[in-house]
C-alpha cells in the first residue's frame, strides 16, 4: 500500500526536472508543459469522479492492478513517443491511472486502517515525489537521456501491477469497501453552491494546489534555465521541496493535538508566502534553496487542514457537497495555474516564473484571509438541516 503511493508521486517528481530536456527533444517551447499537466488533470479528475462505480465493479485489488498497468504503459509511452502530440494522450492515461490508484488505496485505507496509517500513506506520496527529482537529476548530470527515467519508473510500475494482481484477493476490508468513505449530503448541490464561503473555499483550493504544483514543476526551469544555476543543484532543490512537503505532513500529524487547525493553516500560509518571496524575488542560490525547503514544509499541513475544517466553514450539512467541490477545484487549479505560468514564461521569458509564483502566493494568502474571516473560524457546526 505504501509502495503504491510512492509510485503515485514518482511521475510528478520526474516531470519538473525532465521538462527542459523533454521540450528540447520534442522541439516545443517550455510553456507547452501546461498542456501536459492539463491532460493529466483531465484523466485524473474523470477517473476520480467514476471511482465509486469502478470500485463496485472490479474491487480494490483488480482496480489497483489495472491502474498500475495503465500507468506503466503511459510512462513507457511518454519515453518512446516520437512527437509531442503523442505525449498528450499518454499524460491523460497517466492521470487516469494515478486517479484510480489514489481512489483505490484511499478507499481501502479508510476502511481497513487507522487514521495514523492513512496519514503515513499520504506522506508516502511525498517520498515518491521527492525521489523523482533526484533520480532524474542523477541521470541528466551523467549525460543520460531523460527517457531512461521514465523507462525505469514504468518498469517498476509493471512489477507493482503484477504484485497487486497476485494479491488481489487480499484487498478486502471489513464492511463494504466501495462505500467505506462515502458520505451523502442532506442538501442539494445547488443549495450548497449559494453559500459565499463555499466559493471562497473553492477558490482557495484551486490556488493552493495550483501553487503547490507550479513550484514543483517550474522551479527547476527557473533555476537552471532562467538563472543559470547548476542543474544538479537545481534538481536537488526540487527534491528537497517535495521532501519538505512530506516532512511537514509528518510533523503536522505529530503536533495536531497541540495546535488548532486554524493555527496550522495560518502558519502554513504565511510561511509559504515567505518561501515564495525567497524563490521568486532573490535570484541567488542560497535563497532558492531556503525558499524551496521553507515552502515545501509550510505548504504541507494546508490541504489536510482545509479538508478537516470544511464543516467549520460551511456547516456539517453542507460539508460533503463542499468537499466534492473543493477536490474538483484542486484538480482544476493544478492544471490551470501551471499552464498559465507556462504560457507567460513562453512569451515573456522563464525569468518571469519567479514573480508569478510570488503573485500566486500573495493572491492565495489574500483569498485565504477573506475566507477565514467570513467563515473559517472554529465554531460549532450544525447537526441537522434547518
Amino acid at each position: 500500500m505504501f509502495v503504491g503511493f510512492i509510485s503515485l508521486g514518482l511521475p510528478d517528481g520526474l516531470l519538473g526536472v525532465a521538462w527542459p530536456s523533454i521540450a528540447a527533444t520534442q522541439e516545443v517551447g517550455l510553456g507547452a508543459l501546461g498542456y501536459l499537466l492539463a491532460a493529466a488533470s483531465v484523466g485524473f479528475l474523470t477517473v476520480s469522479m467514476l471511482s465509486g462505480r469502478i470500485l463496485a465493479r472490479l474491487g480494490v485489488g483488480v482496480l489497483l492492478a489495472v491502474s498500475c498497468l495503465v500507468t506503466a504503459l503511459s510512462l513507457l509511452g511518454l519515453a518512446l513517443a516520437p512527437a509531442f502530440w503523442m505525449l498528450l494522450p499518454m499524460a491523460m492515461l497517466l492521470g487516469a491511472g494515478g486517479g484510480a490508484i489514489d481512489a483505490g488505496l484511499n478507499t481501502y485505507a479508510a476502511a481497513a486502517t487507522s487514521p495514523r496509517v492513512l496519514a503515513w500513506l499520504h506522506a508516502c506520496y511525498g517520498l515518491g515525489a521527492a525521489a523523482g527529482p533526484f533520480l532524474m537529476t542523477g541521470l541528466l548530470v551523467r549525460d543520460q537521456p531523460w527517457q531512461i527515467g521514465y523507462l525505469l519508473v514504468g518498469g517498476g510500475q509493471l512489477v507493482l501491477a503484477l504484485a497487486f494482481f497476485l494479491s488481489r484477493q487480499r484487498w478486502v476490508a471489513d464492511g463494504p469497501v466501495t462505500h467505506a468513505h462515502a458520505v451523502r449530503s442532506p442538501v442539494a448541490l445547488r443549495t450548497t453552491a449559494k453559500l459565499p464561503t463555499v466559493w471562497l473555499s473553492i477558490l482557495v483550493f484551486a490556488l493552493y494546489t495550483g501553487l503547490e504544483v507550479s513550484v514543483g514543476q517550474w522551479t527547476y526551469t527557473l533555476f537552471s534555465v532562467g538563472r543559470g544555476f547548476d542543474p544538479a543543484s537545481s534538481g536537488q532543490w526540487v527534491g528537497f521541496y517535495w521532501a519538505g512537503l512530506t516532512l511537514g505532513r509528518v510533523v503536522a500529524g505529530i503536533v495536531a493535538g497541540r495546535f488548532s487547525q486554524t493555527t496550522l493553516l495560518w502558519a502554513g500560509s504565511l510561511g509559504a508566502t515567505v518561501g515564495a518571496g525567497l524563490i521568486g524575488l532573490l535570484a541567488v542560490p542560497w535563497a532558492g534553496l531556503m525558499g524551496m525547503l521553507l515552502m515545501g514544509f509550510a505548504l504541507a499541513p494546508i490541504f489536510p487542514a482545509l479538508i478537516a475544517t470544511t464543516a467549520q466553514r460551511v456547516g456539517s450539512v453542507h460539508s460533503a457537497n463542499t468537499i466534492g467541490f473543493q477536490i474538483a477545484a484542486a484538480n482544476l487549479g493544478a492544471a490551470l495555474l501551471p499552464w498559465g505560468i507556462g504560457l507567460a514564461a513562453g512569451r515573456y521569458g522563464v525569468a518571469l516564473i519567479g514573480p508569478l509564483i510570488v503573485g500566486a502566493a500573495l493572491i492565495y494568502l489574500v483569498v485565504f484571509g477573506v475566507m477565514m474571516r467570513s467563515g473559517g473560524g472554529e465554531r460549532p457546526v450544525e447537526t441537522s438541516v434547518g
